[in-house]
């Protein structure tokens, strides 16, 4: 029976044991069905798995398939990330500028010796949410808790996601409901506080209906934020702007993503993610389903 080669790191961090635990399974030469990836996520029970595959097309230097314990994603921040870094590591791609087919389409990548920077998908906005509702999905107070500076929307850069802006002190309080969140039907749902000046964020993913209660980083809901945030008028409509993401510290796995937003009369043209990567361990999966 043929065998895979696989690493876990850690992505969105300088050091081993925080950011957000990535298996990165090497998935040249054999030939995995969609639901044995499946089966290999479930086994590791990250919040992602990918799996790096020869690209389709000359335009790409390398493809994934991303999967969650329970779903495959068209895209996602760490697995991007991670697996840049590991593949540039191992020789297989380039340090420098390169390009990963995914779901999402062909991303531009720039992966050098400590992490990498992703390009993220079409930026898209999508429809207001209810606050009374994402309030009770996340145990907040709708008269306390929240931040009216902008109403609740769904916002993507590859994958959609709901935004909640609550009062700094209530991030580290949310308390999801899965459920709730679920019939949401969304990749996730983001509880954020936002400095006054937007180039500080803290926030938290909660993505029960992905098979994720909560994510110690998020590279898809990073950017999404920022086509959300450009859209409430929160970062500038024109040019280019940064701000950096604190996450995962509430279950004890401190996270730190870099992004930046481009924008053209309002609309987020372009958005990207950087995080550090970290190596944990190396393997081998002797058992395939």
């Amino acid at each position: 029976m043929p065998s895979l080669r696989f690493e876990v790191v850690d992505v969105f961090t300088d050091r081993p044991y925080a950011g957000n635990p990535l298996a990165v399974v090497r998935n040249e030469e054999a030939e995995l069905t969609g639901a044995a990836m499946q089966a290999i996520a479930g086994e590791f029970h990250l919040s992602e798995t990918v799996f790096t595959l020869p690209p389709t097309t000359p335009e790409a230097d390398y493809r994934v398939r991303i999967f969650t314990p329970a779903v495959e994603l068209p895209f996602a921040g760490h697995p991007s990330v991670g697996a840049a870094w590991v593949l540039a590591r191992a020789g297989a791609i380039r340090h420098g500028d390169v390009v990963q087919e995914c779901g999402a389409g062909l991303l531009p990548v720039t992966v050098d010796a400590e992490g990498a920077r992703v390009t993220g998908g079409r930026p898209e906005i999508g429809d207001d949410l209810d606050v009374a509702l994402l309030a009770a999905a996340t145990g907040l107070s709708a008269e306390d808790d929240l931040d009216g500076a902008a109403l609740p929307g769904i916002a993507a850069a590859g994958v959609p996601f709901g935004f909640l802006l609550v009062n700094p002190d209530a991030v580290a309080r949310a308390v999801p409901e899965p459920e709730t969140i679920s019939a949401l039907g969304l990749t996730g749902l983001v509880v954020a506080s936002v400095s006054g000046d937007a180039t500080r964020v803290h926030l938290r993913m909660f993505g029960a209906g992905v098979g994720v209660d909560e994510d110690p980083a998020t590279g898809s809901a990073a950017v999404a934020l920022g086509v959300y945030l450009t859209d409430r008028g929160l970062l500038p409509p024109d040019g280019d702007s940064a701000f950096t993401v604190a996450q995962g510290a509430e279950i004890g796995r401190p996270s730190r993503l870099d992004v930046e937003v481009r924008a053209e009369g309002g609309r987020v043209v372009r958005t990207t993610v950087r995080g550090g990567v970290a190596a944990v361990s190396r393997g081998e999966l002797t058992a395939l389903p």
